[in-house]
């Protein structure tokens, strides 16, 4: 994909579930494709040897930028309150991305 075509792609927050109950969160344009790639040992260091991975969640963060901050904001929240708003999807809330802030 050529830079342009990156810039202009749709961003998305994902988090993932590893084999011995941490998360992992990160930032990607095609959500399925990252995740096979975790699932390969050729994504981040941090999933490798942590199988089964499991995508619990994804939000549309617009820009890199945006899914950047999002990113941030998500990895200072608690174990808790992450756990929290992954959760949402499973109960039916709607949780969004706005202007960085992971919202459940």
């Amino acid at each position: 994909m050529s830079s342009v075509a990156m810039a202009e792609a749709e961003w998305f927050l994902y988090v993932l579930e590893c084999g011995d109950g941490s998360l992992y969160c990160g930032i990607t344009t095609d959500v399925a494709r990252r995740v096979r790639q975790h699932e390969e040992g050729k994504g981040a260091r941090y999933t490798r040897g942590r199988g089964p991975l499991k995508l619990l969640r994804e939000w549309p963060c617009g820009t890199r930028s945006e899914a950047s901050k999002a990113e941030w904001a998500f990895k200072r929240l608690s174990r808790e309150a992450k756990r929290e708003r992954v959760r949402d999807v499973v109960s039916g809330g709607d949780g969004e991305v706005h202007k960085g802030i992971v919202i459940g």
